[in-house]
């Protein structure tokens, strides 16, 4: 009788120890600064639904939006301390991995065609590899927009059109040096004081994705927006090594597999916003495209200007030019 009961506890706990691992699926915290309601919001939720799919019960994925596991740099950082599993970032990924300062170049990526060759190129190998040492591993690299000019005294068309345009730009020596070279004078200052800047006239104009304008309402105090795209930046989505070393290489590829699978559904994700937003704009702004020959032809002395090229890296910077089949 005890033989009987042996076994059959044996057979039991041949079910249960599955079953109860498959109970406990393994948990992610995903940190990002923008909003619930935000395209990064969407792009993560659709990244939990995809595991879902791919590995049923497998993650449990927890998304923290509007920065509250912290700053992003924080974020960054505990990803290589094992405080934090992961993110989805954008600009503080330049103070890990200066390759990716490669999308502060001006007028580098015409569409989002150019920027998806060169994720799938040698460059970006190049600056996947520029995250070894960093703590943190990327695993995909998904569309966050391209950044546009509005302002209040005329459409820009051409380089000469910015001539003595004062242009609110980020606390970047990038995008500073971009500016004055085009000919405007560029002016820092924090996003917080934007709009009565603009309304006070202190300020002629302002750049950041479209989306701005409309979420900022500041079509209430510019009567242009000209299509740009003077900069594409993306969204890196990174995870600490430390909590990858805690998975299987299964596990790990899971979520390679569907991080980089994503990306073309969140470029054409992307398109199609841009496109609305900007219907829903232009019954408030004169909307234009530029020149975007002429605007590269005048950004190239940035090309080999120190302030880009000592941060980038010259041969980040060629093999980006090579894969684009630019000289």
């Amino acid at each position: 009788m005890k033989l009987h009961l042996s076994s059959a506890t044996a057979i039991l706990a041949c079910w249960v120890l599955p079953l109860s691992a498959h109970a406990n699926p393994i948990e992610i915290q995903i940190n990002n600064t923008l909003p619930t309601g935000s395209f990064a919001h969407t792009f993560l939720e659709e990244f939990s639904e995809r595991l879902e799919t791919e590995a049923p019960g497998r993650f449990n994925v927890r998304l923290f939006m509007g920065g509250t596991l912290g700053t992003e740099e924080d974020v960054l950082q505990g990803l290589g301390m094992g405080t934090h599993h992961a993110s989805l970032a954008a600009s503080a990924v330049t103070q890990f991995n200066q390759r990716t300062s490669i999308f502060d170049l001006p007028y580098l990526f015409e569409n989002r065609d150019d920027v998806q060759h060169f994720i799938d190129s040698p460059a970006g190998t190049m600056l996947q590899e520029g995250f070894e040492g960093t703590g943190m591993r990327l695993m995909a690299m998904w569309d966050n927009g391209f950044r546009v000019i509005t302002n209040n005294q005329r459409p820009i068309v051409t380089p000469e059109d910015m001539d003595g345009l004062r242009i609110r730009t980020p606390n970047s020596r990038q995008r500073v040096t971009m500016f004055n070279q085009l000919g405007a004078n560029a002016t820092p200052l924090a996003f917080s004081e934007v709009y009565s800047a603009l309304d006070q006239g202190v300020i002629d104009g302002q750049e950041n994705p479209a989306h701005v304008a409309q979420t900022s309402r500041l079509y209430e105090v510019q009567n242009y927006l000209s299509v740009s795209n003077h900069v594409y930046l993306p969204t890196f989505l990174v995870f600490g090594e430390p909590f990858l070393n805690r998975l299987s290489s299964e596990d790990i590829e899971t979520l390679e597999k569907v991080a980089q699978d994503m990306t073309t559904w969140t470029f054409a994700w992307g398109d199609e916003a841009d496109s609305s937003i900007l219907a829903e704009l232009a019954p408030h702004l004169e909307i234009n495209e530029i020149d975007f020959e002429a605007f590269q032809e005048a950004a190239l002395p940035l090309y080999t200007d120190s302030v880009f090229v000592d941060v980038i890296g010259q041969d980040m910077i060629d093999a980006t030019l090579d894969a684009l089949q630019r000289d």
